[in-house]
């Protein structure tokens, strides 16, 4: 909401001295979010003058037609000559009144006005359009044509109101009484203690028989329908000046002077009205539901297909608006042009259902002023005299003559009370406010308060979100000043700290951090298409999703079952912006539906719900395993200096599961598999101990080259998932810092030669049961192949150190404890120590 500051001065006496900005703290001060003060004409300097148009010379030989004028502008440049203007314009002509900057003034945005020479004349000023003022959008996109009553030489500054200040409100949903300057009066003369000049009371005649006949067939919908008549209108009169600029500041286009008037005396009333031409109504106006399929052409020109749940205001021939939304063209009113303009106007006035008014202005996508007026909550009161606020500007200023006859349908209501204690807006904000103040605050937002102890209030009709006694409270809180209310911080109880499984997952993060790798929180919706993308086959686990019943995109209405979708979105997007060394990881829920879920218990609010029905919820949920997930493209180690650098590979992936699992002391175990969507021959499965069974808890590697297709990735990407609630289950008990010996370690490297289809691991773990407790690490540090060893076999070199807690191991110890090893690994894989 647009207030003109100099419009807000005709209801509430401000002090000459406010400004824009202290009004605006005031308004902040009671709750009102005024975003901004628009200071309009700021470094406008004149002379700007109202002139008079004597000849206009064509000028030939251009591109453009150029016109040589000459201007009346009275003594405002110092000569009573007339002033000599080339102007491009074509919409004025001799004898009408323009408005003139003359040389010496500065137009809005720093434009000095100087003679200059152009088009072989001097022009001696500038003849001015609006967007050259700053005024804003009146329709004509061309020169102003001012009224022919105005004398040459008058100060257009002045006159068209340039300088002003404008106060942009955005207007909450529950604070729809201030979508009017009525509304705004209130809340500024609440702040400053003053008195409220309410545009609303007015003199309004009783209803009586001989207005425009209306019959209202849904009281719910409609509960509320004023009609009035105005006849006799001048069809050649204009909005004045004073009206235009009104509107322009808060925000409206000018279009005709009876739509000009239906639009201000909403702006300053908040009533939407809507004002019929009466020639082209037929038989009674009528509100009524529309039926299916129905179709009417909105004064925008488009045709509507209308649902049976919109509200539609009708005659003999069916609909001719939306209510509360639009009205229809086939009873537009006529633009007031010579002699054709529209003579007769039924006038509208009527509350409408804001829920039902909500619903219509999103089903046709068509949001307009009246619309976000009644869903916020209108006034149902305030009809009556919007309606009759609307006869006495069009006889006014349009010379008409208001029909005696009044049409008021109403239905059965009764003033909204609410009981309270007086002392409840003490309790709700922890300081003592006392009785008087409370009555004072509610009496001063428009309520009528009686009882001592037990207040009991009677709501005004402009606020219906106050329904309850926690609303009251709010508004006393409010006026009294938020900044007021002490700050106080609740002292927590003390807890226990972090669950070990907090912990174990605070670690991973921190780990996966400190490896280099960067954290990616992404949305946890997916859609078919993505699986797709992934190759999983029609039976994969990772295919049965659960489904959203509202979801925020089309495109993924189901949650995710695996956390590889959003980071791989995240690296091409990233490496899209040219980031392509990039590393990132995610932990997070997945959702495994099981089948056997049941349909969920709606759950009580007005009590705690029992713990066989918060069981019952739990059942309907599927399972929800957290998993960590790492990708991983371009560089691992830089080049420069120190070397040539390396590119990001499979063993990566599996390197930063081990670093997961270390974590939580746990031993990882790899070994070669194939599992989408990973590349056949550069996955692997990863396994941990648990219950003394090998359980299988992730997969890492190269990405297949398809999918990295499919998704547009870099080259040989790699990934990395496993299930965090796995690797808790292989933790051995509390997690146990390592002890150092001070005795010194006895390396062994020993040489190995297997068969091709032998897994490394199980070879290392042969060798860490044939070792020993003498063995502290063993590491496979090298892999050959080729005909030195024969061909089907490769070649595995470890490292084996040994250590003793309690002394300095000997060589024939460590040679005893390599031989062990090597015989255990020969009796299990079939090892052969190489060059043996």
């Amino acid at each position: 909401m647009r207030v003109p500051l100099s419009w807000l001065r005709e209801y509430v006496d401000l002090p000459a001295t406010e400004t824009g900005r202290d009004v605006q703290a005031k308004l902040i001060g009671v709750g009102l979010e005024v975003e901004t003060v628009e200071q309009i004409g700021a470094g406008l300097k004149g002379p700007l003058v109202v002139g008079q148009v004597l000849t206009i010379e064509e000028l030939e030989g251009f591109k453009k037609p150029i016109r040589f004028c000459t201007v009346d502008v009275g003594n405002a440049n110092g000569t009573g000559e007339p002033q000599e203007i080339v102007c491009g314009a074509r919409n004025f002509a001799v004898g009408d009144k323009v408005v003139v900057v003359l040389p010496g003034a500065v137009l809005p945005g720093d434009f000095a006005i100087a003679a200059r020479k152009t088009y072989g004349k001097t022009s001696h000023g500038m003849i001015c359009s609006t967007g050259e003022l700053g005024m804003g959008d009146d329709g004509t996109h061309g020169i102003i044509v001012l009224p022919p009553e105005h004398e040459a030489g008058t100060d257009a500054i002045e006159l068209l109101q340039l300088v002003d200040e404008v106060l942009d409100i955005a207007v909450t949903p529950d604070r729809g009484y201030c979508l009017s300057m009525r509304g705004v009066a209130r809340e500024t003369a609440i702040a400053y203690g003053l008195p409220l000049r309410d545009p609303a009371l007015l003199d309004v005649p009783a209803p009586n028989a001989f207005g425009y006949p209306v019959k209202v067939a849904d009281p719910l919908g409609c509960d509320k329908f004023t009609a009035r008549t105005v006849v006799g209108l001048q069809p050649e009169a204009r909005s004045p000046i004073w009206l235009q600029r009104r509107l322009q500041k808060a925000g409206m286009r000018p279009i005709s002077l009876a739509v000009d008037i239906t639009n201000y005396v909403m702006l300053e009333l908040g009533q939407p009205l809507h004002a019929y031409d009466r020639t082209r109504i037929e038989g009674p106006i009528g509100v009524r539901r529309a039926q299916q399929g129905e179709k009417l052409t909105t004064l925008d020109g488009t045709v509507r297909v209308l649902d049976a749940e919109d509200l539609v205001i009708t005659d003999d021939r069916g609909p001719i608006g939306l209510a509360g939304v639009m009205g229809g063209a086939n009873t537009e009113i006529a633009d007031l042009q010579e002699g054709a303009g529209t003579t007769e106007v039924v006038i509208e006035a009527a509350h409408f259902d804001a829920i039902s008014i909500a619903r219509t202005a999103r089903r046709h996508k068509l949001s307009s002023e009246a619309s976000k007026r009644f869903e916020r909550g209108a006034d149902p009161q305030a009809a009556a005299a919007a309606a009759q606020r609307t006869v006495d500007l069009l006889v006014l200023l349009a010379g008409g003559t208001a029909e005696s006859g009044v049409t008021e349908i109403s239905a059965p209501s009764a003033p909204r009370t609410i009981a309270m204690p007086a002392n409840h807006p003490d309790r709700v904000a922890g300081v003592e406010y006392g009785r008087e103040t409370v009555v004072r605050r509610l009496q001063e937002v428009g309520c009528d308060v009686y009882g001592q102890d037990e207040l009991i209030v009677t709501v005004p009709s402009w606020r219906p979100d106050l329904g309850e006694p926690n609303d009251l409270a709010e508004e006393v809180i409010r006026l009294e000043g938020y900044e007021n209310l002490p700050s106080t911080l609740p002292t927590p109880p003390s807890g226990r700290g972090l669950t070990d499984r907090q912990r174990l997952h605070r670690r991973i993060g921190r780990a996966l951090a400190g490896a280099g790798y960067v954290e990616a929180l992404n949305y946890p919706f997916i859609g078919d298409a993505v699986l797709d993308r992934l190759g999983l086959e029609a039976d994969d686990a990772r295919r049965r999703t659960v489904k959203i019943v509202n979801p925020l995109s089309d495109e993924e209405p189901a949650l995710r079952t695996t956390l590889l979708p959003g980071l791989l979105g995240a690296l091409r997007r990233n490496d899209g912006r040219g980031s392509h060394d990039l590393a990132l990881f995610e932990t997070g829920l997945v959702f495994r539906p099981t089948g056997t879920e049941t349909k969920a218990v709606r759950l009580p609010v007005d009590r705690r719900p029992t713990d066989e029905e918060i069981a019952g919820l739990d059942a309907s949920l599927p399972r929800q395993p957290r998993r960590a997930a790492v990708v991983l493209a371009g560089a691992r180690e830089q080049a420069g200096w120190w070397g040539r650098g390396r590119p990001a590979d499979w063993a990566d992936a599996i390197e930063a599961a081990r670093t997961i699992a270390r974590e939580a002391g746990v031993e990882v175990t790899v070994r070669s598999d194939r599992h989408t969507p990973w590349h056949p021959g550069r996955c692997a499965a990863l396994y941990v101990t648990v219950d003394g069974e090998e359980t299988l808890f992730g997969h890492a590697g190269e990405l297949h080259p398809r999918v990295v297709k499919e998704f547009h990735l870099p080259e040989r990407t790699c990934a990395m998932e496993v299930e965090l609630d796995v690797l808790e289950q292989a933790v051995d008990g509390v997690l146990r810092a390592p002890r150092i010996s001070t005795f010194p370690v006895a390396t062994q490297d020993v040489a190995l030669v297997v068969a091709q289809d032998v897994p490394a691991a199980d070879v290392e773990r042969a060798l860490r049961d044939g070792a020993g407790e003498l063995l502290e690490s063993v590491r496979l540090f090298d892999v050959f192949t080729g005909e030195q060893i024969g061909g089907g076999n490769k070649s595995l070199a470890y490292a084996l150190r040994f250590r003793a807690a309690d002394r300095t191991l000997t060589v024939d110890e460590a040679t005893a404890a390599r031989d062990a090893a090597v015989a255990l690994a020969a009796e299990r894989t079939g090892a052969v120590l190489r060059g043996a």
